[in-house]
């Protein structure tokens, strides 16, 4: 990061946004750090980087890391590098797409996988595409059982409309934080435009040693 000591963040979270392809993750992230959506859909190859800085209630400033991971990448060697050392991950699934949330235990099991033996960084559960409410073919008691059974934090959101996107990071980031949020406190937040960059698969493969020393959550078996 470009900021100095004295300008610096108080607190640096790094969130990894994963599940199936087009389920709406880039859309997601873009919404949330650029409030912009974009209609053309194209895959993330390896994952996309982003960067929001937020203040929480008793101006915690915050920098959020959001790694937006390839749909492909389940099974790769590479999501352990991702997942190193994130405090927290959303679980994305597209609510019109059953097979989109059936694999939701795949990609927690593979958190779990990654993180045995250490701590397990906090989890939420997103629907996304909530806009497209007529078109849901996952029941939302399926997407409680699921949180329940697991012990995630639960979200709907819809990236087109940007409906619930600001509340789901933010409570995420407070959740992490251990700080109490309300939804009148989200929306009076007051935030910095987001630095975006986009790292290349090899470019990706160096990152987690940057990353080792910023947080206990999670290690690498």
């Amino acid at each position: 990061m470009s900021d100095s000591e004295d300008e610096g963040p108080d607190k640096q979270l790094k969130l990894i946004v994963m599940g199936d392809g087009a389920s709406g993750k880039t859309s997601l992230c873009m919404r949330y750090t650029q409030e912009h959506f974009k209609k053309e859909y194209g895959q993330t190859v390896g994952l996309d980087f982003f960067l929001k800085r937020i203040v929480l209630p008793g101006g915690v400033n915050v920098a959020l890391e959001v790694w937006d991971i390839g749909g492909q990448t389940m099974g790769s060697a590479m999501l352990s590098n991702y997942i190193f050392g994130a405090h927290g991950v959303l679980l994305v699934y597209d609510i019109t797409n059953y097979s989109s949330f059936e694999n939701m235990e795949d990609w927690y099991n593979s958190v779990k996988k990654i993180c045995i033996g250490g701590r397990l960084p906090h989890i939420a559960l997103v629907g996304n595409k909530i806009d497209l409410e007529h078109m849901r073919t996952v029941k939302q008691d399926r997407h409680q059982k699921f949180v329940q059974e697991h012990g995630l934090t639960s979200y709907f959101v819809s990236a087109k409309t940007g409906d619930s996107v600001n509340l789901c990071f933010q409570r995420v980031a407070a959740d992490i934080l251990n700080i109490k949020l309300t939804k009148p406190e989200v929306e009076q937040q007051r935030v910095v435009k987001a630095e975006v960059i986009q790292y290349s698969n090899e470019m990706a493969a160096a990152l987690p040693k940057a990353q080792e020393t910023k947080s206990s959550f999670c290690s690498v078996q």
